[in-house]
């Protein structure tokens, strides 16, 4: 019962409601940016190299690794995986086409996030629950926000990647479906509750090591694969985009088309609008709002157009024809064996765990932001021993639980955050596009930009920019 009611609410929410809000949503903060996404490009690296203005805070890099530690994550393998099996080589494409749109989302909720950002003991903070309340005034909607960004990154989706996590043991032969996920979780948990007893500056320090290692990684072995394979580029082009634009296909089971599978699967891998990132861009210290709303459009390319395009090629370049049963880490593994031999899922097995352990701290960094929101204050370390010890049993308990059950709970969660994140993005825009009119007004004049919240029409107190 459970099961179909999920299901009935995810064919609502992707079939329809946020299909429409998503791209509507992402179009027209792509025009009111004049396609910032693309041509501020060079401004974007220029961003990511910043260093914090006292020489102690958070910088932009760190804060980009902390939102695409979350971001790129069991997502980018299992997530692509399952969206090319259940919806075809065209879901690829609209992957592609939620994150370029998504871009400028991502940017608008992350430069928000920067302005109505509050000063605490260890730095900035914020996200998106902090800007609900400071500019719409409106408690009680910034409440349920961090509840359903609690659910959906401390319980949904860890409970996921931890189930993905286990299940690309299942290949090999010492894998025991009833012993092996326990073992598997219980590890994860003991490695996942030792840094987060070391605090929030130990996540953003694992992050920031492990993530560009880990995607640098990845990216080569996939140039290899495809290099190895690049006689059947042409071919998986030709698939992708004739997949894609099958309207009858796609009309005639809209719940399982390549269009639902690749916003869905690409939403949940990118998170642009979904209202997590901002929580990572808030903490960055810079000297004007739109550098970090910049950051978090790379942010959202590295996660769509570099790591799961690399996942779907290797798998697509394969010869390996996907299909439901296999679905997920199995495809992922058949398709490397094929043209890397035993090395194939032996990467694909390490990618996973670093992929799924720098996924969960960045998701728990993100909660303990919900948490101190709700509280009105840093939580105290009694409080936090609580709540690590139940994220790190969570952990175990996803290892063992059903796929399906888990995706289903992730997706309707996530899909809620952003039914109201987007809608409030579009309603304070107006303060990012300000913002970003004034950057490019001091670049152009040969300046470098600084803010003050006045100049974009905010009158209200600020922690930050007065």
């Amino acid at each position: 019962m459970l099961s179909n009611l999920i299901n009935t609410v995810n064919d609502y929410l992707y079939s329809y409601i946020l299909i429409v809000l998503l791209v509507v949503g992402g179009l027209y903060f792509t025009f009111r940016t004049k396609f910032a996404q693309l041509s501020m490009a060079r401004e974007q690296l220029k961003a990511v190299t910043e260093k914090p203005t006292d020489g102690k805070g958070v910088s932009s890099f760190h804060a980009l690794m902390v939102s695409t530690a979350s971001r790129v994550g069991t997502g980018n393998i299992i997530g692509v995986s399952t969206a090319i099996c259940l919806g075809g080589f065209g879901s690829v494409f609209w992957m592609w086409v939620i994150a370029l749109i998504g871009g400028a989302s991502a940017f608008v909720e992350s430069t928000l996030a920067q302005i109505y950002k509050k000063k605490g003991p260890e730095g900035s903070y914020g996200g998106p629950a902090y800007y609900i309340e400071g500019a719409l005034k409106c408690r009680p909607l910034a409440i349920v926000f961090s509840i359903l960004l609690i659910v959906t990154y401390g319980v949904g989706f860890n409970m996921l990647a931890s189930y993905n996590l286990q299940s690309t043991f299942s290949s090999y032969a010492f894998y025991n479906a009833d012993v092996t996920p326990w073992v598997i979780g219980v590890i994860l948990a003991v490695i996942v509750g030792y840094c987060l007893f070391g605090g929030g500056s130990r996540v953003i320090r694992v992050t920031s090591l492990l993530v560009p290692i880990m995607g640098v990684a990845y990216i080569l072995v996939a140039i290899v694969v495809i290099l190895l394979n690049v006689t059947v580029l042409p071919s998986v082009f030709s698939r992708i985009f004739r997949e894609a634009f099958d309207f009858s296909a796609i009309f005639g089971g809209f719940g399982g088309s390549c269009v639902m599978y690749g916003i869905k699967r690409g939403l949940f891998s990118n998170e642009a609008g979904v209202g997590s990132a901002p929580n990572a861009s808030a903490a960055a210290d810079v000297g004007h709002p739109v550098k970090q709303g910049l950051v978090q459009i790379l942010s959202v390319f590295i996660d769509t157009i570099l790591v799961c395009s690399a996942t779907a090629f290797m798998c697509m370049c394969s010869g390996i024809e996907p299909s439901e049963a296999v679905s997920g880490a199995p495809y992922v593994q058949m398709a490397l064996r094929s043209t890397l031999g035993e090395f194939g899922p032996i990467f694909i097995t390490v990618a996973m765990i670093l992929f799924a352990f720098t996924t969960l701290l960045g998701n728990l960094y993100y909660v303990n932001q919900a948490f101190s929101h709700i509280l009105g204050r840093v939580p105290g370390k009694a409080f936090n021993r609580v709540y690590y010890v139940i994220a790190s049993a969570l952990l175990v308990v996803g290892a063992v639980l059903n796929a399906g059950l888990l995706w289903g709970i992730a997706d309707v969660t996530m899909g809620l955050m952003t039914l109201i994140n987007v809608p409030v993005i579009i309603i304070l825009g107006k303060y990012a596009f300000r913002a970003l009119a004034d950057y490019r007004k001091q670049r152009k004049a040969g300046k470098i930009p600084t803010f003050r919240s006045r100049d974009v029409g905010i009158e209200e107190e600020l922690d930050y920019w007065q």
